[in-house]
């Protein structure tokens, strides 16, 4: 049985960096029609109605029906030390991080943060996440099995630690985090909605062998992804110098050990070298933006102006923990307050467009989620544009969709969320 959605719906035809904000759709009274976890059709509400005579009807109001919001880097093992006060990243990795993801070494554990993460999330509009795990198999076990009950599209991975920089509970071996990624990747790559991430913490966690191995791993593995951090903050580029006094620059730690490519994710990529920009625009690369965790670890600004008028590829994240909201409506309006900083302030539709659609085209996954349109995946969220009194009476003066939804991104939280729909089904907390 398919089920038609009513209310205003807001799609992509294109990006609005290349194509302006000519590149979205917006029906005032529209229908989305979904079935078997896809959607299926799309237009006029009275158009979809007759068309589909037969539908369960589902009248959303005034709500707005957008594509579930994708996250493109988080760490969900940091979900109970979100918003830790004062440290700069390697105090706050060595403070903070770290002696949380040692917890992670208990299944049970790792399986309630996992549960309460997803549920996060969902209440908060975002149905696909790509995530680091910790070194713990189980880690990855309990993500992917929360999603799999949710019905959630997810990428995720074991993540690999071997330096002493590391403490000692969270450290492997270039051999055993070969032999543990491997295995689960064959466990879960592909299994229902799950897509396994080859993931080295970053160089400085990680010594030559680890990189080599885990390059090894992702060539004859090409059609997984591959997610690290890059050049977040100067302190910690000095230190990958330290660590690598032969390499070009920090992404030369990567390419010189096979992990660079199409399938990379680079995550917060703030402070690149033109030889860096150069390298991940010509291999296809996608960097990730962290704004809130930008801001609250005092990393930098990012250059989404100049990165996207070069073509890269670019998603955006919420970075939880660093990250200081598991919501990607703070995430955009962090995003566009980063970017007023940088002189060239962003559009409703571009961070509309950032969150949805080019979050999953960085994760290669935009024929599938990210957008709402026949065939995709049925993942969407409903937004309230009137959810408290001070954004319903900024909306009541508004003469276009892009004035209607801009309040909501910038001072929208879970009480927007009208509701989520996965595959298809209204999403509800299963703890």
């Amino acid at each position: 049985m398919a089920t038609l959605h009513l209310g205003q719906i807001l799609s992509f035809d294109g990006s609005p960096f290349d194509e302006g904000h000519d590149a979205a759709w917006h029906e005032r009274r529209g229908g989305l029609v979904v079935g078997d976890g896809k959607v299926l059709a799309l237009g006029p509400a009275d158009a979809m109605r007759a068309s589909h005579p037969q539908a369960e009807v589902v009248d959303h109001g005034e709500g707005l029906i957008l594509p579930g919001f994708v996250d493109a880097h988080a760490h969900y093992p940091q979900t109970g030390m979100i918003a830790s006060w004062g440290k700069r990243l390697i105090d706050w990795l060595n403070h903070y991080t770290f002696p949380e993801e040692m917890r992670f070494a208990d299944p049970a554990y790792a399986r309630d943060v996992a549960a309460r993460y997803l549920d996060l999330l969902l209440a908060h509009g975002t149905t696909s996440v790509c995530s680091y795990c910790t070194i713990h198999p189980a880690s990855v076990d309990a993500l992917f099995e929360a999603a799999e009950a949710r019905g959630m599209r997810v990428f995720a991975g074991r993540t690999c630690m071997d330096r002493d920089t590391a403490p000692e509970g969270l450290r492997d071996t270039a051999q055993s985090a070969y032999d543990e990624s491997l295995a689960l990747l064959r466990r879960w790559h592909g299994t229902g909605r799950a897509s396994y991430v080859i993931t080295p913490r970053f160089s400085p966690t990680s010594t030559v062998a680890q990189l080599e191995a885990l390059g090894a791993l992702w060539a004859e593995h090409p059609d997984c992804l591959m997610q690290t951090h890059l050049s977040e903050q100067t302190d910690e580029i000095a230190w990958v110098k330290s660590l690598y006094p032969s390499a070009r620059d920090y992404l030369d730690t990567y390419e010189a050990h096979g992990l660079l490519g199409a399938g990379g994710l680079y995550g917060h990529a703030i402070h690149l070298e033109p030889r860096e920009r150069d390298r991940l625009r010509e291999v296809g690369a996608a960097l990730v933006h962290c704004p809130t965790s930008n801001t609250f670890i005092g990393s930098g600004l990012f250059d989404m102006d100049g990165l996207t008028k070069e073509g890269q590829v670019i998603g955006l994240a919420t970075d939880t923990g660093g990250g200081s909201s598991f919501s990607m409506l703070r995430t955009m309006a962090a995003a566009y307050e980063i970017a007023q900083l940088r002189h060239r302030p962003l559009h409703a539709s571009e961070l509309l467009w950032l969150a949805t659609q080019g979050s999953a085209r960085a994760l290669r996954c935009d024929d599938r989620i990210g957008n709402l349109a026949p065939g995709m995946e049925a993942d969407f969220v409903v937004l309230d544009l009137a959810s408290t009194p001070a954004i319903a009476q900024r909306v009541a003066q508004a003469e276009t969709i892009w004035e209607a939804v801009f309040p909501t991104i910038m001072m929208g939280d879970d009480r927007a969320v009208a509701s989520t729909w996965v595959a298809g089904r209204k999403a509800a907390p299963l703890g």
